[in-house]
């Protein structure tokens, strides 16, 4: 945590405790005190191991709706099934001929040329876990070293930040009751140093200089520097000066303003915040997410200010009990927002090097309960890409009469994972990633996704 007052004893002349300075560039972004001198540490090692890293900037914005949406009240329609399966919604024609969505997202109807309808996921568990939809991979995969990484703590490893002021991974999603649906994605075995940075936690308020300038704390800085000169005269190992380099870079975080200015919206045109709106009232949420359409507005900016993956969780979607009313209140929220979101990334030139994926941990019961609602399905769900180059203005899989199975092309979370890796330019299929035991891992074990090349 950022410390810009420090305890009484042993206090600078300034009034700063040389304790306290260190503790400056601490950010909330895992286990324990890491600061991002400690980062940039780990960051550069990784650098030097000889692993690629990107030549241009790719993001992805992977929005989770927690809770698991109905895949037959969503983009995958059964006209044809009886009514006690279909449910109350009609399809609506797109602008790309022969693809038909639920009537509750005629916005995103107009947009369908620019989006990839996957009506066949598999390979999910019955269990509300975010966990599959930011990994690929089961939560039970590689725990007693720490558990798979998330998309994002990869790229962090791999890629590292764009810029040193702009942390690689965020994670937006606000805490929950059922704490599973605001798991911005885990860093795993690689280690706190590759955990999203959480705009909502501590990490935010450390980034605020309150009433010191950038100018005192670059004065301050020097002032360590010329206390720690003498040590580095007698450091062989040359520790100290790469010290400098890393403080240098936790220290443009502090001082920049690039991060904080890309997440205050009041910066932002008011009819580009008017397009996306506000998601309000937050109906249906219970021990869920909101519906925070501004969280899609604010990944817009985070990925244009050089965030390379942004994860976030919209709604609570877990309709045992009046399916219908919450998929009209969260889809048509979600259809704002979204497609503000594809509109926006469009027109300002990022939809090729963005991708965009929406989608669930699980589908529901084909068959209505008495509650009007549609109970766990994890045989098969939907989910919805857009952006990073793919060929769009698709649908891909298909279920059968009743939705309850995936009857063409079956497409497993991981190869969507696949996908995305490849979109952000890294090739799952050669890339592997060494665990603590010092094995390597691969960072999927299928491939990407071929309609979409």
């Amino acid at each position: 945590m950022l410390t810009i007052f420090g305890q009484r004893e042993n206090r600078d002349c300034d009034g700063l405790s040389r304790r306290s300075f260190l503790q400056i560039g601490a950010l909330g972004i895992g286990a324990g005190a890491l600061s991002l001198a400690d980062v940039f540490r780990a960051e550069a090692a990784q650098a030097n191991s000889g692993r690629p890293t990107a030549s241009r900037h790719k993001s992805v914005i992977n929005i989770f709706l927690g809770g698991g949406p109905p895949h037959q009240d969503m983009w995958d329609i059964k006209t044809e099934a009886p009514r006690e399966i279909r449910g109350e919604f009609s399809p609506i024609e797109t602008n790309v001929p022969g693809i038909q969505i639920c009537e509750v997202f005629p916005r995103l109807a107009r947009l369908a040329d620019k989006a990839a309808f996957i009506r066949s996921i598999v390979g999910a568990t019955d269990r509300h876990d975010a966990f599959q939809c930011m990994t690929g991979w089961l939560p039970t995969e590689l725990q007693s070293i720490g558990g798979r990484p998330s998309l994002g703590a990869v790229v962090t490893k791999m890629q590292g930040p764009t810029d040193p002021a702009v942390p690689p991974f965020v994670g937006l999603a606000a805490k929950t009751k059922e704490i599973r649906w605001s798991d911005s994605g885990k860093p795993g075995f690689l280690g706190a140093g590759c955990a999203p940075f959480k705009p909502d936690g501590p990490g935010m308020a450390d980034m605020k200089l309150n009433d010191v300038s950038a100018d005192r704390l670059r004065d301050r800085r020097d002032l360590l520097g010329q206390v720690d000169r003498f040590r580095r005269e007698v450091d062989c190992s040359g520790m100290m000066q790469g010290m400098d380099v890393f403080e240098q870079r936790a220290l443009d975080v502090l001082t920049s303003s690039r991060l904080l200015e890309a997440l205050d919206l009041s910066k932002e045109d008011p009819q580009v915040v008017a397009r996306y709106g506000d998601g309000k009232p937050y109906n249906y949420q219970y021990d869920g997410a909101p519906t925070c359409n501004d969280q899609l507005l604010l990944a817009r900016r985070l990925v244009e200010a050089g965030v390379r993956a942004v994860t976030l969780s919209f709604g609570r979607w877990d309709s045992h009990g009046k399916n219908f009313q919450l998929v009209r209140d969260h889809g048509g929220k979600l259809d704002q927002a979204l497609s503000a979101l594809i509109e926006d990334l469009d027109m300002r030139g990022l939809l090729n090097d963005v991708t965009v994926v929406v989608w669930g941990e699980f589908g529901r019961t084909p068959r209505i309960n008495k509650d009007a609602g549609r109970d766990h399905w994890p045989s098969v769900s939907c989910a919805l890409l857009a952006g990073g180059g793919m060929r769009t203005g698709q649908v891909i899989g298909s279920t059968n009469r009743l939705g309850e199975f995936a009857k063409d092309r079956p497409v497993h979370f991981q190869e969507v994972f696949a996908t995305l890796y490849r979109n952000l330019g890294i090739n799952s299929e050669t890339t592997t990633l060494v665990d603590p035991s010092g094995r390597p891992q691969y960072l999927v074990q299928h491939a990407a996704i071929r309609e979409l090349a």
